[in-house]
C-alpha cells in the first residue's frame, strides 16, 4: 500500500464508521463527535485524493470536510451558549 492509500484508507473508514454508528443509534448526528468524525474523514480522504491527483474527489471531499467544520463550529458555539 502507498501512503495516499494509508491516508485515503483511514479517512474513508472515519466516514464510514461515523455513518454505521450515526445507523445504528451508537452516536447521534446531534453530537459533536458526528461531524468531527465527517470532517476528519473528508480532509483525509480529499488529502490522499490531491496526493495521487484525482481532482473530482478533491473537490467532492473538501466540501465535505468544510461543512462538517462549520457544523462542528456550530455545534461547539451553541454548547458555549447553552452553558452561559
Amino acid at each position: 500500500m502507498t501512503l495516499p492509500d494509508i491516508i485515503g484508507s483511514v479517512g474513508v473508514a472515519l466516514l464510514l464508521g461515523a455513518f454505521a454508528a450515526n445507523l445504528t443509534t451508537l452516536l447521534s448526528r446531534d453530537s459533536v463527535a458526528y461531524p468531527a468524525l465527517n470532517f476528519i474523514g473528508a480532509a483525509l480522504a480529499a488529502y490522499a485524493s490531491w496526493l495521487i491527483a484525482y481532482f473530482p474527489f478533491v473537490l467532492l471531499e473538501t466540501i465535505w470536510a468544510l461543512v462538517s467544520l462549520v457544523a462542528v463550529g456550530n455545534h461547539l458555539f451553541a454548547s458555549k451558549i447553552r452553558s452561559r
